[in-house]
């Protein structure tokens, strides 16, 4: 047996590899008044975030860990996702938007290399908490939400909790902000199917622009670096990011069909150029792609491994599905386990599953099918998961869940079955 990919990064400098971590300790000279039981709590829990998410996801900038650890995300999600904070996902946050994972924040920013010094131009604003975690970390952050309402609503919040070089505007970020370039750095949440060239015109000499780019549903995280006035292009890894509207999206040749729901590289066969990644695929935790000759579905398969109990090993790939055409989903995938145990709870079981969100993204509910427990050879394991009618896009989920032991998946299929 081959082992080809672990835990969904990139060779060598893989975000997702577990590692020990040296913290900084700030401290602070103002007397305070006990801390609410709410703040301690929610403390208690970004705590936890950095520690088993961020860093032992592979995000080593200190800096950029106490950064994580002091921003305040349940501030910046709407009240009933609140209780979902500091969980590692991305949430809807309505108007067609979401606010990324904490670990995706992080990384995008550790590969931004922030400096003291420099003066960051951020591409859509959502709620305002990739500017929040930017601003001790920089000069200045100017940030452009294309959407009038959740742009006013994010300048009032960064304006209330006390970030003061945050500079927001309502605008199309394809534009630019011409008036306050060139940039040191450029971060871009939200994905156009190409590169706008007013953002690299815009990029200072030396400086750095990290981007997600492609189609709807199959993207690649790139960083980019002016160098002699020539743009240096890297890939990182497969990504997930709402699109980018207004010019980007006017412009866009490739429209997703929800009326025709699939999954791309579903046996985890094709891998990125030169890399270990599997296309299509993204945001990976204790995961591997192996290769054997025992692989239900061509040459390779999905490796799942955890052994902290609640700690997460998934792997996700979105598509588009139109609950007005779609009243349910086949879904079925080859499976094989071994000493897998729940953890706290009965839910916390390998599953596979989809969350379904609406056009506006306010909207969302999972459907799960739980894969099976204990040690067993491999076994096709079918089902069918209900779309409700608002739904107009999935997000498929093969995860432990935060079970225990070992999960191996392939020939992962889902079919849409019309009303």
């Amino acid at each position: 047996m081959k082992r080809v990919h672990r835990d969904g990064g990139r060779r060598m400098t893989a975000p997702w590899r577990g590692m020990t971590i040296a913290m900084l300790v700030w401290t602070t000279v103002v007397a305070a008044a006990p801390p609410e039981p709410l703040a301690e709590r929610m403390a208690a829990l970004r705590e936890r975030m950095v520690r088993d998410d961020i860093a032992a996801g592979g995000v080593v900038d200190p800096r950029i860990l106490e950064s994580m650890r002091g921003t305040p995300r349940h501030e910046f999600v709407p009240p009933p996702q609140r209780h979902l904070a500091y969980v590692d996902m991305a949430l809807p946050i309505g108007e067609k938007q979401t606010i990324s994972g904490p670990f995706v924040v992080a990384y995008m920013t550790e590969r931004l290399q922030p400096k003291a010094t420099d003066r960051v131009l951020e591409i859509g604003t959502g709620t305002g908490y990739q500017a929040a975690v930017l601003s001790p970390l920089v000069k200045m952050v100017y940030s452009i939400e294309i959407n009038r309402p959740l742009g006013e609503k994010a300048a009032k919040l960064l304006t209330r909790l006390g970030y003061r070089n945050v500079v927001t505007r309502i605008g199309d970020g394809f534009q630019g902000w011409a008036e306050h370039a060139p940039f040191d750095k450029i971060i871009v949440t939200c994905s156009p199917e190409e590169i706008p060239t007013p953002l690299v015109e815009q990029l200072a000499e030396g400086g750095m622009m990290v981007i997600p780019v492609g189609e709807r549903y199959e993207q690649m995280l790139v960083l980019l670096t002016k160098r002699g006035g020539e743009m240096i292009h890297e890939s990182l890894v497969p990504s997930l990011f709402v699109p980018m509207t207004g010019t980007a999206e006017d412009a866009r040749q490739v429209q997703p069909d929800g009326t025709r729901p699939q999954l791309q590289n579903s046996s985890f066969e094709d891998l990125l150029p030169d890399t270990s990644v599997p296309t299509a695929w993204y945001y990976g935790r204790q995961m591997e792609v192996v290769e054997g000759i025992d692989a239900p579905q061509g040459q390779r398969y999905l490796k799942l491994e955890n052994h902290q109990p609640g700690r997460p090993a998934q792997l996700y790939q979105g598509f588009p599905v139109d609950g007005r055409e779609i009243a349910r989903l086949k879904v079925s995938l080859s499976v094989r386990g071994e000493g897998i145990r729940e953890a706290a709870s009965a839910e916390e079981t390998p599953s596979l599953g989809v969350q379904y969100f609406d056009e506006r993204r306010s909207r969302s509910s999972r459907a799960m099918l739980p894969i099976g427990k204990g040690t067993f050879p491999w076994r096709r394991v079918e089902g069918a998961l209900t779309v409700p009618p608002w739904a107009r896009e999935g997000i498929l989920l093969v995860g432990m869940l935060g079970a225990t032991g070992r999960l191996e998946a392939d020939d992962v299929r889902i079919e849409g079955v019309r009303r």
